[in-house]
Formats: C-alpha cells, structure tokens, sequence
C-alpha cells in the first residue's frame, strides 16, 4: 500500500496487517494486528511503579519514559508478531485523547515508520478505540452494541449502530467513575491506582454496611459520582471507627449498582443486541460479575474485554486503525495530537 498526503480509502481485507501505537498516558504499547482483529502480538511497557510514589501520573515524567521505552516496545511487538516490517501494511497511533507530551511520543513513531515503510499513517481516537477492545475477544457482536465506555477520564454510554457510526447516550456529569475510584482510594490512603486497591479490599468487606447514594440512579442515563465521593469523605469524617474494607465495598457497590441500571436501561431504550464494556474501571471484579448477571436475566448477549484489554493497550488502537482504514482512509501526516478530542458520531 502506498501512503497519500491527503485522506484516502485503502483496501483492506482479512490479510491486512497494522502496527498499533499507543502513548495517551502512562502505558507505552505497541501491537500487530490483522484483519482487525487477529491480533499477533501485543505489548505493554507500564509506568506504575514510576508514577505510583506520587499517587497519579507526572506528565513530564510519562512523556520521557514513552521516549525511552517506544523503540523497544516496538521492536518486541514486531519480533513477537513473527513478521518483518516489510509485512505492515498500515502503522496506526493514538491522536487523542491524553497527555500531550505522551501523544506526541507516540504519533511522532507512527508517522516516521509510515514514511520509512512507505504505508498509510492512521489516526485513532482513543476512545473510539476502546469501543473495540471487548472485538478483539468477541469478534462475532451483533449490532446494535451498546458500550459502557468507563475509566479514569471517561463514563460513557455509547450506542454503535455499525462499525464507525455510533452516538453517545449517556455520560457522566461530573466525575468518572475510574476518577471516583481515585479519589477515593487517596482518601482512604489506599495508594495508586485506586481501581484495583478498591477492588481488592471490597472482596473482604461488606458491600452493604454503608447506605451510600446512588444519585441520578432512576433519572434518565447520564450517572453523577461526584456526591458520592463527597458522601464518603462526610461518613469517614463523622463514623472514623468504621472498617476501611467495608467503606471500600460499599463504595464500590454504589458505583457498579448504578453503571448496571444506566446500561440495561440504555440497552433496552435503544434495541441493543449486544452489550459490551470497555475502559480500565471493565477490569473491576463486581462490575464484570453483576453486568453479566443483569444482562443473562434480561437475554442480551454480553461481551466483557480480557483484563489485558481493559486497561490503555495498542492492540485496540491497531483494531480501530483497520476499521478507520477501510472507512475513511489514511489520516493527514500533516495531522496533530489532540489532547481533549472527544467522541463524536464518526463520518463514514
């Protein structure tokens, strides 16, 4: 395939393969995937423990550790994927949204191997991105697929009539869930990420022990989580004998009780066939047990992401770059990084 200055349709087939950059945040990741879903390799390279002893990430810092890790990840994508560079057919990378420094990192890649291979450079939105992430698992989804799109920076409901066509239906008013999650965890000096460190203490507490709001939980579909962590901060305040593991469970049952009802009511309100869920807060152990429970009652097919699917990879932007492809072409190498792009309905 030959790259173009200005957007083009390539054809694309089962056969096809794209390199998959990924540098938004704080995960350096590069993949090989073909046909859109087949994917041979898929590598991560996290900063965890470098951003872990300021309990959240340093955009400086995850900006120059993407620069040190980049060459090296990518060259184990490629060597893992057992194909030569000769074989890619497209390289695709994360645009937006993210931390500037760290897009730049990566598109800046992507665009150099496009020249040097001479193969369409592929803008991805990260978000779009996740609504691909549970395919990868599940490629066999029927449309109409309702998405709940939940991490540190987003909650959404997004409804995907067709690959490349889709509208948000629901979001969240203040705070997202993952940054519920947080927030949370901070104040309870449970360290970096909150997610996981919630999830885990939640399993040895009581979920009901604390009545905690569900706000918005019967009105329409956007969620608020705002009132809740503050409802959490008063309780600890005011009840400071309370177990730490109970708060933590009953938090945490707050938030999945109203990310459940939000997407069977959006489900049902829309037609969906499928529901599927995606983001890093997809990997909380309560969310993936009752979304399953409530959709098996309600017959809708469910499809959960694989754990190394939840959380920031390049597999799922190699994915969304094929599908891109084939609908609207290469991407301008004149094009930047947006670090507030949003989700909107994709053109075809």
């Amino acid at each position: 395939m030959n790259t173009a200055s200005t957007p083009s349709t390539v054809i694309t087939d089962s056969s096809t393969v794209v390199l998959g950059i990924e540098t938004s945040c704080d995960e350096t990741a590069a993949a090989v995937v073909m046909g859109g879903n087949d994917v041979l390799s898929s590598i991560v390279a996290s900063q965890l423990e470098i951003h872990a002893r300021f309990g959240g990430v340093v955009p400086e810092i995850a900006s120059r550790a993407h620069l040190e890790a980049i060459t090296p990840v990518i060259s184990q994508a490629m060597q893992k994927s057992g194909l030569s560079f000769d074989r890619i057919d497209a390289v695709a990378a994360t645009v937006g949204p993210g931390l500037i420094g760290a897009l730049l990192v990566g598109v800046s890649a992507a665009k150099s191997l496009a020249l040097v291979l001479d193969v369409p450079f592929v803008g991805v939105n990260h978000l779009e991105a996740h609504l691909y992430a549970a395919m990868l698992d599940d490629p066999n989804v029927e449309f109409p697929l309702l998405v709940l799109l939940v991490s540190g920076g987003n909650t959404l409901l997004v409804e995907v009539r067709e690959h490349g066509v889709y509208q948000i239906v629901g979001q969240t008013r203040d705070d997202a869930a993952g940054e519920a999650f947080d927030k949370v965890a901070r104040f309870l000096d449970l360290g970096y990420p909150g997610g996981p460190a919630i999830d885990a203490l939640a399993k040895t507490g009581d979920g009901q022990a604390i009545d905690f709001p569900r706000a918005m939980l019967s009105d329409g579909l956007d969620v608020s989580f705002s009132g809740l962590k503050t409802a959490v901060i008063n309780h600890v305040r005011k009840f400071p004998e309370s177990k730490t593991s109970d708060i933590a469970a009953s938090f945490q049952s707050a938030v999945v009780d109203v990310l459940v009802a939000k997407t069977l009511r959006a489900a049902e309100n829309l037609g969906a066939r499928t529901v599927a869920i995606g983001g890093g807060v997809a990997a909380n152990s309560q969310l993936r047990s009752e979304i399953s429970e409530a959709c098996a009652r309600k017959d809708f097919h469910v499809v959960l992401p694989s754990l190394a699917m939840c959380t920031d990879n390049a597999a799922m932007i190699a994915s969304a770059g094929w599908h891109r492809l084939r609908l609207t072409g290469a991407t301008d190498l004149d094009a930047g990084a947006y670090p507030n792009l949003g989700l909107t309905v994709a053109q075809r």
